[in-house]
């Protein structure tokens, strides 16, 4: 019997002569019958596309000509609640609309309607009802119109989602499986050779190279290539570059993923783009891939009351442990990571066979500083008085990124000014822009007693940086306000450390307090001010680390808290914030009674502070000498 539908009786006239013709031959008639399938389901689709279409088109129609039916319709007029009790009086009211909102709504006997706002008070419908009002308790017109509005755009809208639903596989696989677009970034153009500092960390990476170019040569002695590498450090310092560089020399591609990428609240989306990532590696055969901020899919997994995860996060986890244990180490893929938290990641993403090696990328020392300097300064109009390695020495704790910034503030001050070079101005003032700033140029709301107070404030912290730590250097103290925030500021260049003493920690703390113990001295306990938070803050994180984890007081001893913290025992909360309080009260004072005895500096240093608003170290020493 043949079929109704015009399109099926072609199809199956079609399929029997085909089949008459060929089955004696050969078995062609099964590919033909599908084939006919596909078309058949490419037909379905289409018109399942079609539907979409047209009910779409209907909803926007109904959402149309309902907003036009509002629009048109004609809206009450306003009045007032006196000029309404007034048309009551005047019996004017033929019906009122009466209920608990906001408003209420009525008709006067001309047909004109009104609204006005509802006092919601006792006794409103015994007095319409006494003055002859018809009294109407249903539901205010507007708010049953407003509840119509919501009930068809959420039946709209879950239509729409619902038809969506049944939308081909086929035509989005592959957005639904991963939902981003991996593709690798080929002919890097980074090598080691772009890379100033941390020469350790180049080093350690080095025979990566060799590995992913020549696995045969480790594969013949039973060695194999390390799975993954993690770069931790501090934000600026390189590890993105220093990935970049792993591909650029062995000429590879360099896959670039962030850890939030993965990081989904459907379930499954994650590991699906994590499965998606490996995939397209291995049809790379070589490449590189990184994930910047692992940390956002490898923290540890705490497990919760009932001793296991089965969230999104940890369905993640696992499936980048399952992909990094899975692929051959000698087929010549390197897994690249970067976290600012070493601490904080999963120990099974650190053991060996997946993460094999732990490299720290930290901040540059002096030397290191100088060459990222003259890397960054190779392009750049240079001036022959610049003296990058006293600005190498100025610049402590200072990342690789912050280096680079602070170049190009001066190469944009440069050309502002448009000298043709880079003068030794511009470098000092990119400094200074860098770590408080622009100087704000309008100071005209600031008043005498707030310069008084910021004068006395940078004077305390300058004075005391002097007498306790005289290695120090405070290359600039100033009152002028910056865009940052800071009232002024007092720059204190500590020298280069690798281990910092117990007396370097308190004094560090001391020089923090001491603006805020210069303000109680000279204004009084009373009119200290809010200019000490930044202070406060910095000088609870120091001592904190000396009690929690350094094990530098004597009441808390060698313990570490950080160790007592993960192993569940917290009772020593109360006892650890006593503890801090304590010695940060100590220190306070001892900061008090050194600045009481030295106040006539204290008090020079501010007044000079006020005439001038900026000094140097050399007009700081002479103010020192001249007071002595």
């Amino acid at each position: 019997m043949l079929p109704h539908n015009s399109m099926d009786k072609l199809k199956y006239i079609l399929y029997n002569k085909l089949v008459t013709l060929c089955k004696p031959k050969t078995d062609f008639s099964v590919d033909l019958g599908r084939v006919l399938y596909r078309i058949d389901r490419r037909r379905k689709y289409m018109n399942r596309k079609h539907k979409i279409v047209i009910v779409s088109v209907i909803v926007v129609l109904l959402l149309f000509s309902y907003g036009f039916w509002q629009y048109k319709k004609p809206k009450p007029e306003r009045i007032s609640y006196n000029q309404f009790l007034h048309e009551v009086q005047q019996n004017h009211v033929e019906k009122v609309f009466l209920n608990q909102g906001e408003t209420i709504e009525g008709i006067l006997k001309d047909d004109t309607r009104f609204v006005t706002d509802n006092p919601r008070k006792e006794g409103l419908k015994e007095e319409l009802l006494k003055a002859d009002i018809i009294v109407d308790e249903m539901k205010d017109q507007e708010m049953l119109n407003q509840a119509i509005s919501y009930v068809i755009l959420i039946g709209a809208t879950i239509i729409i989602f619902f038809i969506a639903l049944k939308k081909s596989p086929q035509a989005q696989s592959k957005k639904s499986k991963v939902g981003m677009n991996i593709k690798p970034e080929e002919g890097v153009k980074v090598n080691f050779s772009d890379i100033a500092g941390n020469q350790e960390a180049v080093q350690s990476v080095e025979e990566l190279i060799d590995f992913i170019n020549n696995p045969e040569k480790y594969s013949k002695y039973g060695a194999r290539m390390p799975r993954g590498v993690i770069l931790y450090g501090p934000p600026g310092t390189g590890k993105t570059l220093l990935a970049k560089a792993i591909a650029g020399e062995a000429g590879v591609p360099f896959y670039a993923v962030s850890g939030s990428d993965f990081v989904q609240v459907y379930v499954g989306v994650g590991a699906a783009r994590i499965r998606e990532l490996f995939k397209r590696a291995r049809q790379s055969e070589k490449c590189v891939i990184f994930i910047d901020e692992i940390d956002a899919l490898g923290k540890k997994r705490d497990g919760g009351l009932d001793g296991g995860g089965n969230d999104e996060r940890d369905q993640t986890l696992n499936a980048l442990l399952a992909e990094m244990s899975g692929f051959n180490e000698n087929q010549g893929i390197v897994v690249v990571a970067a976290t600012n938290r070493l601490d904080t990641l999963d120990e099974a993403l650190l053991r060996p066979g997946r993460f094999d090696r732990h490299i720290e990328i930290g901040l540059p020392d002096v030397k290191a500083r100088l060459k990222i300097l003259e890397l960054h300064s190779k392009n750049k109009p240079i001036h022959e008085d610049v003296d990058l390695e006293k600005l190498a020495h100025q610049t402590v704790y200072f990342s690789g990124a912050q280096l680079e910034n602070l170049m190009n503030e001066a190469a944009i001050l440069a050309a502002k000014k448009g000298n043709g070079m880079i003068d030794q101005h511009d470098i000092d003032r990119a400094f200074y822009t860098v770590i408080a700033g622009y100087e704000k140029k309008d100071r005209s709301a600031i008043s005498h007693m707030d310069r008084m107070i910021t004068a006395y404030h940078e004077s305390g912290h300058a004075l005391i940086t002097k007498l306790i730590a005289p290695e120090n250097r405070v290359s600039k103290v100033t009152i002028i306000p910056s865009t940052k925030g800071a009232g002024g500021f007092s720059m204190n260049i500590p020298p280069n450390r690798m281990y910092y003493k117990k007396k370097d920690m308190e004094n560090n703390i001391k020089i923090m307090l001491a603006g805020r113990c210069a303000e109680e001295i000279i204004f009084g306990k009373e009119n200290i001010t809010t200019g000490a938070s930044n202070d406060l803050e910095k000088a609870t994180e120091v001592l904190i680390d000396m009690v929690r984890r350094f094990g530098m007081t004597d009441s808390s001893g060698l313990l570490n808290y950080d160790v007592l913290y993960r192993n569940g025992i917290k009772q020593v909360q109360d006892n650890f914030i006593d503890e801090a309080k304590r010695s940060l009260d100590d220190l306070y004072a001892n900061v008090k009674d050194l600045l009481v005895k030295k106040k006539t500096l204290l008090v020079a240093i501010a007044e000079r502070l006020l005439d001038e608003e900026t000094l140097d170290e050399a007009q700081l020493d002479q103010i020192i000498q001249n007071a002595a």
